[in-house]
């Protein structure tokens, strides 16, 4: 930033300069949920801001209305550098007022150079008709010096490393309000979505060390986050939010990480009451040595009517899991032995092989994964057995619809009419369609992740009712899930996962909410350590 105008932002914040963003009693609500109840916050020029909450929270609600994606409920106000502000923002007024995002895939172009992605905005808005690109290259190459970026301007941005890809977002999104704060001499506001949980360890130092220069310039940056230890390295103070509400703002070097938990959970651990009695299983299905992805090696045993939950921070690893059992993402190592008496070997399987071993998943990303929009409920429902309905070479589509509906009267699917599209229902009763493909099936090993993601009060309590009817006749079943609450309802065990490691389980009255959300949060304390230990054993 020039220095005439970095001097004035300074001086303004010295003087008592009004908060960069200031909203005041904010709520949103969806139908008959309130996803927000008279929110307000403030964010200081100068200053790294903390937001953090558990899942359902109301921070993605929130930055969602930041971002102009939702109109909030009336009521609510925004102000920017003290001046009032219309809401939902437009995309104009980001660059007007000095706000820009930085989401969670970071919104490049893989395809174009790292200069292409860096001057886009400029280029697009200049109306010139010819792109002086000799002006570009020395604009580009001006920027990655100022913020020490190591690349050329010239690569590709699907040739960078994932931290030099998150580095190149968020410089991007300073510099394009940067203009904006030189003109103004006031102070900026760059919000962060979870941009640290895919990166190494040297990748989130590199992270920090930008976001500090952003701060030390006067302009202000939001750090959405997870992750506890870091929220207190980076941020000046954090908001949290729970259940809607801010449950508390705070000087971050003032509060204790204890402290900070108990805000994001709501109580004291030291309250939590017994959820259930331990229980012993008969192992079914030992999987030694799995490795794939981002997973080390890990050894996991799943009882025979046993749920066991995954879960962890963002980028913890524990959702590729049921994909690695599956075969639905390549393997590079581990066997699975079902009840002692056969084995299989996870490197070549596949789903295929899987299904014709009785086993089931339900992906977590229902439209591209799971489901298939455009075609018809009883089509979705009964795929995986389609062969059964074909004879002398025609397939039977009225026994197919028949089945179809007698399915969607046990999974009370609404309006439970075979022939429509999978599209036509709402997230819940396409959910319902879903598992009744599977159960119908009676599989040995059940693989969820995320099953209640989207769907409603009703369509979950259904949900966990079939699964832990399915659970006591004898079905294992892995639940991925970041959500602590659904994990406390309906597993008999929780794994807890940090870096692609097993770091923590839970089991018996340990299996709560708020024991399984601390776990989460304690859960990179004990990495190293895990690390130090070679394969995970759970």
């Amino acid at each position: 930033m020039a220095e005439p105008a970095l001097r004035a932002i300074r001086s303004a914040t010295l003087e008592g300069a009004p908060p960069t963003l200031r909203v005041e009693h904010i709520s949103k609500t969806f139908r008959s949920t309130r996803a927000l109840d008279d929110v307000s916050l403030s964010i200081m020029p100068g200053e790294v801001h903390g937001l953090l909450g558990t899942n359902g929270s109301g921070k993605s609600t929130l930055i969602k209305i930041l971002a102009g994606f939702h109109a909030p409920d009336p009521g609510g106000t925004m102000l920017f550098n003290g001046e009032a502000v219309n809401l939902p923002l437009s995309a104009s007024d980001f660059r007007r007022l000095g706000m820009s995002f930085v989401h969670q895939n970071l919104g490049l172009v893989p395809s174009l150079t790292v200069l292409e992605n860096l001057r886009l905005s400029h280029i697009a808005l200049g109306h010139r008709p010819v792109i002086n690109w000799r002006a570009e290259r020395r604009a580009a190459a001006e920027i990655l010096e100022r913020y020490e970026l190591d690349f050329p301007h010239w690569r590709r941005v699907d040739e960078l490393s994932a931290v030099n890809r998150a580095l190149l977002a968020i410089v991007r999104a300073f510099e394009e309000i940067r203009a904006e704060c030189e003109r103004t001499g006031k102070p900026g506001l760059v919000l962060l979505d979870e941009p640290t949980p895919f990166l190494p360890k040297e990748g989130v130092a590199k992270l920090f060390r930008l976001m500090r220069q952003i701060a030390d310039s006067g302009s202000a940056v939001t750090f959405i986050s997870h992750d506890i230890d870091e929220v207190m390295e980076i941020t000046d103070r954090a908001t949290i939010l729970r259940d809607g509400k801010v449950s508390g703002e705070i000087v971050t070097a003032g509060t204790s990480r204890d402290e900070m938990i108990e805000m994001i959970i709501g109580r004291s651990l030291r309250k939590d009451e017994a959820a259930r009695q331990t229980r012993d299983f008969k192992p079914f299905a030992k999987v030694s040595g799995l490795a794939g992805g981002g997973i080390p090696p890990l050894d996991i045993v799943i009882g025979r009517g046993e749920i066991v939950g995954l879960t962890g921070l963002i980028g913890a690893g524990y959702d590729q899991v049921p994909y690695l059992l599956f075969g639905a993402e390549k393997t590079t190592a581990g066997e699975m032995a079902i009840d002692g008496a056969e084995t299989h070997s996870l490197p070549s399987m596949t789903p295929a092989k899987a299904i014709a071993a009785n086993f089931a998943l339900l992906p977590g990303d229902r439209p591209r994964q799971s489901g298939v929009s455009a075609i018809s409920i009883f089509e979705n429902m009964l795929l995986p057995d389609i062969g059964s309905y074909y004879r002398g070479g025609f397939l039977r589509s009225g026994a197919m619809r028949r089945e179809a509906h007698r399915l969607g009267e046990v999974f009370e699917v609404r309006p439970n009419n075979p022939d429509l599209n999978l599209g036509a229902l709402s997230g819940g009763n396409a959910q319902k369609v879903l598992i009744a493909r599977w159960m119908k099936r009676k599989p040995r090993l059940l693989l969820l992740d995320e099953p209640t993601q989207g769907v409603d009060v009703g369509t979950r309590a259904n949900i966990f009712e079939a699964l832990k009817e399915a659970a006591s006749h004898g079905m294992a079943v892995v639940c991925a899930s970041s959500d602590a609450e659904q994990l406390a309802e309906i597993c008999d065990r929780v794994l807890v996962f940090a870096r692609g490691r097993v770091v923590g389980e839970l089991k018996g009255p340990d299996v709560t909410k708020d024991r399984i959300a601390a776990a989460c949060y304690a859960s990179l304390d004990k990495t190293k350590a895990a690390e130090a230990t070679g394969p995970d054993h759970a």
